[in-house]
């Protein structure tokens, strides 16, 4: 017997207890700091609870248990939906600060009907079968001329003739007038983008010229609410802007948003993808930024009518009462996440979208795979990571995100690690409160 390989151990934050997470045996606990240290140097010792939660195992059964659960996972994943983004252009209205498509340069093309026909043509035969659905993303979607609004329009009425529900990616600044045309398709989510009140928004997300937004994008997530149509509204942070997240909560809740059944949110990390930002020393690690926001919590409680965030799987097991399933692999790209483009090509990701050479083939105006480096991202998780192999936090990190792993060492096929220990430390304490 020993201790499983998968145990996650440390002390909570803010408390004199330790809590042990082992998501192989579906089993988390708070334990004393007597215990941790028996589960840490363990002796052989047998503790009779430990080997019931599977905390202390015979290494052979664990084998055989990763081993099931890992085709458990490949058989779900690849019956999950599947979400197909369609870039219909990378030009943009706003200058924002953190930008990094400004380095695409977003060549004008006139908008292709054609390509659209040849986009609906190629996911039918590509993904027949499979659950789906669209998300439009740029750029810009949403950008105010008769021709994209006709584009737009004529893209959701082909989701409705191919019952595929659709999602919006938008800076939200046309979102109002965009209303009559999203009431035609089959709208899952509007995503919005406020990154503080209105001083903070207006000083980060500018129009190009420097026109302030703040204003008309609250003006449309209003108007897109009042019509039933879903909002998520994102806020992108790094160290100019965390002090607003107080400041967000408490204007959405007055705005009566945080009420609505149909009002969701989430917290995006400002942070390098493919080329280094201006002012890189505003950025946060993963994470400080959620040290930050532990803190924020306890001085501003009304965050949580906002925002709960998720501190890895601790908003899971408080909510849920169970921990989620073991995660081999966090990267959706190329398994249930594809990307396609205004040019006729076909990326692995929104991380990737747009980037020259990272094109995965074309759908428009011909066919073309390049099977050797789908290969690799489809065949990308913890076990094909060789630094995630002996990895006790491999279950819960699920190797990181592909695309930024291969910016940072060259290769799909290494690690993004995620500081899971930390968050989990974070997030106990949060939402259990252990003392």
């Amino acid at each position: 017997m020993q201790a499983s390989k998968y145990n996650i151990i440390s002390k909570v934050k803010d408390s004199e207890n330790y809590f042990i997470v082992n998501l192989l045996s579906q089993e988390a606990d708070i334990i004393t700091k007597e215990e941790s240290e028996e589960l840490l140097k363990f002796n052989g010792s047998i503790n009779k609870d430990f080997v019931k939660r599977g905390y202390i195992v015979d290494p052979e059964d664990e084998s055989r248990a990763f081993k099931q659960r890992y085709l458990e996972f490949i058989d779900a994943r690849d019956t999950d939906e599947i979400q197909l983004f369609f870039v219909p252009t990378y030009a943009c209205n706003f200058a924002c600060s953190y930008c990094y498509q400004d380095e695409y340069g977003a060549k004008h093309k006139k908008l292709s009907y054609e390509l659209l026909e040849a986009f609906f043509t190629y996911i039918n035969q590509r993904f027949a079968g499979r659950k789906k659905y669209i998300t439009v993303f740029g750029g810009e979607p949403l950008l105010n001329s008769p021709e994209h609004k006709k584009y737009i329009e004529t893209l959701l009425l082909k989701a409705n003739a191919n019952e595929l529900d659709v999602a919006i990616v938008t800076n939200g600044y046309h979102l109002k007038e965009y209303i009559p045309i999203l009431k035609k398709g089959r709208i899952r989510e509007v995503q919005v983008t406020l990154d503080g009140t209105a001083r903070v928004h207006n000083s980060r997300r500018m129009l190009r010229g420097g026109k302030s937004t703040f204003e008309q994008i609250v003006e449309g997530i209003d108007e897109t609410l009042a019509n039933n149509i879903a909002v998520n509204l994102r806020m992108v942070i790094d160290k100019e802007n965390i002090d607003e997240l107080p400041k967000l909560a408490n204007f959405a809740i007055e705005k009566g948003w945080t009420s609505s059944s149909l009002f969701k949110t989430q917290l995006g990390r400002n942070y390098e993808l493919h080329h280094c930002q201006s002012e890189g020393s505003r950025l946060y690690s993963r994470i400080d930024m959620y040290k930050d926001i532990y803190e924020l919590l306890k001085e501003h409680p009304h965050i949580k009518q906002f925002h709960k965030p998720a501190f890895s799987i601790s908003k899971f097991l408080f909510e849920e009462g169970s921990l989620p399933d073991p995660l081999y692999d966090s990267c959706p790209g190329t398994k249930t996440e594809w990307a396609f483009d205004y040019t006729g090509r076909i990326f692995a990701c929104t991380a990737t979208v747009g980037k020259a050479g990272e094109e995965l083939g074309t759908f428009f105006p011909e066919v073309s795979h390049h099977e050797d480096i789908i290969l690799e991202w489809e065949e990308r998780d913890v076990l094909s990571i060789d630094k995630c192999r002996g990895c006790a936090l491999q279950l819960a990190c699920g190797g990181g995100c592909a695309s930024v792993a291969k910016n940072k060492y060259g290769a799909v096929n290494e690690p993004d690690c995620r500081p899971i220990r930390e968050l989990l430390e974070l997030g106990i304490g949060h939402y259990f409160n252990a003392t």
